[in-house]
């Protein structure tokens, strides 16, 4: 089964101040459950959660899709 994963970190940190796992195939149900400060920094850079749910229907690449870093933290969002 493939997990979206999404990773918040603290800037010049190396672990991860969050990390979310959820299953693709339960992604349309699980988006109410992501934390609001997650919301937020995807909201802040531009990333719609309804289009990652259009991952479950795809098969595509695995591993990291996009990794945006600013002056407050950096977010990582992978396949696995």
């Amino acid at each position: 089964m493939e997990n979206l994963k999404i990773y918040l970190y603290e800037t010049g940190k190396t672990k991860p101040e969050t990390i979310i796992t959820i299953p693709l195939t339960v992604l349309h149900i699980a988006q109410p459950l992501i934390p609001s400060r997650v919301k937020e920094s995807l909201k802040r850079e531009g990333i719609d959660i309804d289009s990652l749910s259009e991952l479950a229907s795809k098969k595509g690449p695995k591993g990291t899709l996009i990794e945006i870093e600013s002056s407050k933290e950096k977010l990582v969002i992978s396949i696995d």
